[in-house]
């Protein structure tokens, strides 16, 4: 349900757009002015907001220059009995959607209102795929153990090597993957990303190699795989050690040959693909207990990287945290979120064992629990780390 706060000095007005709001199924709320509207700003998000300009304490001008900086997504409709052009321009200049005379023509102010709604839902999406198409994330520290792995990157990416990339999970694996990709002469071309740990045995083979239609009861049509969409550019196995025997068998020969064969065909297709293979799991010990492959253990690990789990890389917490306060506040469309001194500490004190992903995790719910405040101190983490 959109929600809608009503900044007005006027009760008689904040009652009647109340009422009409109310009836549309929009949740509202009130401010009787700009001081109390700006606190309920701080304290909750919403999506538009009706101010009035004259108002005692904070005119409406200051309000919208004040509201955009804590949410930058929300719209405001302007409302004033003493309406000028000069007024309209300066508030548009400021971010107003629209700026309506008093008393309101509430047919048009509905309008306006869903308009704003069409408008801030429009941002928002533009704000997503932006994100989408941008360029990959940052590796962040400058630790000597991440130091290291930005060194390999810049090394490997240039090459056509297979690369095995191990660690933890959590410590940012698919991270350097891509890193490693657009470091290629292949970026141009897609990375496709496979996690085999969360396809069925049964189905690992149809992923990664196709089917041809009828091959199995399910197989209705013709289905290409994802050594195929990755031709000439990178694979991404993701957790290859939980692949099964069989599958590895298959892979083993692909990378041989750099030829596959489809689930239920006899044709042989070429592909031209780089190997990239991430695992949480130490392989040489499944070697040993006969769950891997040692000759395609061989054939991917030609560079082997290591990602260390954050709690060997702490000096590293302040960078990572100050980066995720940055782009949560981005996604949630509100002002960044300070931390303090005793607060980083209380983070770099804490063990780790989810690593970047679950710090990641942390910081947005202190961000959420510290909706009231600007600021995120050792108190508030105690209380929710």
């Amino acid at each position: 349900m959109p929600k809608v706060l009503i900044i007005d000095d006027e009760k008689n007005i904040r009652d009647t757009l109340r009422e009409i709001l109310e009836f549309e199924k929009y949740k509202v709320d009130e401010a009787k002015d700009g001081e109390d509207g700006i606190e309920k700003i701080v304290i909750n998000k919403y999506d538009v907001i009706l101010c009035d300009i004259k108002m005692p304490k904070m005119d409406g001008l200051q309000v919208i220059q004040k509201a955009k900086e804590l949410q930058q997504d929300v719209q405001f409709i302007m409302i004033s009995a003493f309406g000028t052009i000069e007024m309209a321009v300066e508030a548009t200049k400021k971010g107003a959607f629209d700026f309506i005379p008093k008393p309101p023509d509430l047919n048009r102010l509905l309008l306006s209102v869903r308009n704003a709604l069409d408008k801030k839902e429009l941002v928002s999406e533009t704000k997503k795929l932006r994100q989408k198409i941008s360029k990959i994330e940052d590796i962040i520290g400058e630790s000597k153990a991440i130091s290291q792995v930005k060194e390999s990157i810049e090394k490997v990416g240039p090459t056509e090597a297979r690369v095995l990339i191990t660690g933890p999970n959590g410590s940012g694996k698919e991270l350097v993957a891509k890193w490693i990709h657009q470091r290629s002469a292949r970026a141009s071309g897609s990375l496709v990303e496979v996690n085999c740990a969360a396809i069925p045995s049964e189905l690992i083979e149809s992923e990664l190699f196709g089917h041809e239609k009828g091959s199995f009861t399910s197989a209705h049509k013709q289905r290409i795989g994802k050594f195929e969409q990755a031709n000439g550019g990178t694979l991404f196995l993701d957790e290859i050690g939980d692949m099964s025997l069989s599958a590895q068998a298959k892979v083993l020969r692909a990378l041989q040959e750099n030829k596959i064969v489809r689930v239920g065909g006899d044709k042989e297709i070429s592909v031209d693909v780089r190997v990239i293979a991430a695992t949480n799991k130490n392989l040489k010990e499944e070697i040993n207990k006969k769950n891997f492959r040692e000759d395609l253990y061989h054939r991917i690990g030609v560079i082997l990287i290591k990602v260390p789990p954050l709690n060997q890389r702490k000096e590293d917490i302040p960078s990572l945290v100050d980066k995720f306060l940055q782009d949560i506040a981005l996604e949630y469309g509100n002002a960044k979120k300070e931390i303090t001194k005793e607060a980083y500490k209380l983070l770099q004190e804490y063990d780790w064992t989810g690593n970047v992903r679950e710090l990641r995790n942390v910081v947005e719910r202190l961000i959420i629990m510290s909706s009231e405040s600007t600021m995120i101190n050792d108190e508030v983490v105690k209380k929710y780390l």
